[in-house]
């Protein structure tokens, strides 16, 4: 690759980095390139890219972008892909994990998730929690559940009050 194309991929890189709440670097080797592109397409549909780079070429972007310092200081060997996304910060750790269950691959190397430095323990635990929508569903499930108590509640002493005045009017 010509100096030039570097440049420019870590230009490109760099602006894909810095509005995503999420980056990931994953190995991929040993992954099909029919597997790689049905990953590429599983995560496109939960708004995440993936892109094969240099290590170094990535920690170039990596510090040009405002991701934590750890995500450039980190030692990573061999080929790494990077998953990024600016929607959904889990959603593609989890489309990941889930191809990982099958496949084997890609694992998770470390990880940039809404600011916060996660290495490979990390990412795998990230990966099993419910998707935003249903954390979000259960948050205010949670916050509704004693507002229906004491709905029932007063709805009860309601009904009590109506036997009572018809067994009255009923004597």
């Amino acid at each position: 690759m010509i100096k030039s194309d570097k440049i420019k991929l870590v230009e490109e890189l760099t602006e894909d980095l810095q509005g995503s709440t999420a980056v990931v670097l994953v190995d991929f080797m040993g992954l099909s390139v029919k597997s790689q592109q049905q990953l590429k397409k599983d995560l496109r549909e939960v708004g995440a890219s993936l892109v094969v780079v240099k290590n170094t070429l990535f920690r170039i972007a990596a510090k040009n972008t405002k991701q934590p310092k750890e995500i450039a200081d980190t030692v990573i060997d061999g080929p790494s892909a990077v998953v990024y996304t600016k929607e959904d910060p889990i959603a593609p750790l989890q489309v990941l994990a889930k191809f990982a269950k099958t496949a084997e691959l890609p694992q998770f190397k470390v990880g940039v998730v809404e600011g916060t430095f996660h290495e490979k323990e990390g990412l795998k635990k990230l990966s099993t929690l419910p998707s935003r929508e249903i954390l979000l569903g259960q948050a205010v499930g949670t916050i509704a559940a004693p507002l229906y108590g004491i709905v029932s509640t007063l709805q009860g002493n309601i009904q009590k009050l109506l036997y009572i005045l018809k067994a009255k009017s009923e004597q």
